[in-house]
């Protein structure tokens, strides 16, 4: 599923930074994430309190078509520890890079279910010891599940999901070759500019065109004009 970073809108136009953050707070977590599945659209939509290192490492591996945390608890009614996941070779390969920005696997994740078929999950995690973090998943297991569906329900009630889309979350190499590429320079002389090669190019190139929904890189260069992602020259 591709995903859509809710935190790279503007400012603005993205109301669950404070929730997350004051979420955490209150009951006393470290960090804590949001995501929906949309299975019709095949997208997965979210924001994260995470450091943005383990953001963008998370998004360029595509972990979210891997995360057990997602993948488990999207099959699941109840919320799911993360203690009962399946320690398998995929949550090997996102905790071990977790782990390298912080990040433990001494979590919690609260599904909830809406009537269109679209799955919202509320994950949070704490670096703590196994009996403070039961006696405290105890004690707020309620407001987290309240939480949950509040925040889902907010995002699938209001625009934020069509806003996202008329913002394509590329990454600033992508804007950068674009730009390149609206001044009419080719793929090799980017590359030279750059100072990587020309199948790199190609490769920021293509993912750019998948983002913008464009068939031709003239297609990409126009959306992205019309975006305001980059500048005609």
């Amino acid at each position: 599923m591709d995903l859509i970073d809710l935190g790279q809108l503007p400012p603005g136009e993205r109301p669950f930074d404070s929730f997350l953050a004051q979420l955490c707070q209150r009951l006393g977590f470290d960090y804590a994430a949001y995501a929906g599945t949309n299975p019709v659209q095949g997208t997965i939509h979210g924001y994260v309190t995470y450091p943005e290192g383990w953001k963008k490492h998370y998004a360029e591996r595509g972990f979210q078509n891997i995360d057990p945390t997602l993948t488990t608890a999207g099959r699941s009614i109840a919320p799911v520890d993360w203690r009962r996941l399946e320690r398998d070779r995929r949550f090997d390969q996102v905790f071990r890079d977790a782990s390298d920005f912080g990040i433990v696997d001494r979590g919690l994740t609260v599904p909830v279910r809406g009537p269109y078929g679209e799955i919202g999950m509320l994950s949070v995690t704490r670096d703590c010891p196994v009996r403070e973090w039961d006696m405290l998943t105890r004690r707020v297991i309620s407001d987290l599940q309240s939480a949950a569906v509040h925040l889902h329900d907010t995002v699938m009630g209001s625009d934020v999901l069509s806003r996202a889309l008329r913002h394509p979350a590329l990454s600033t190499r992508e804007i950068e070759i674009l730009q390149w590429t609206a001044a009419g320079k080719s793929q090799q002389d980017i590359g030279d500019i750059l100072g990587i090669s020309y199948r790199t190019v190609e490769v920021h190139l293509r993912s750019a065109r998948s983002k913008l929904f464009a068939l031709t890189t003239p297609q990409a260069v126009g959306r992205a004009i019309g975006l305001g992602l980059i500048t005609p020259l």
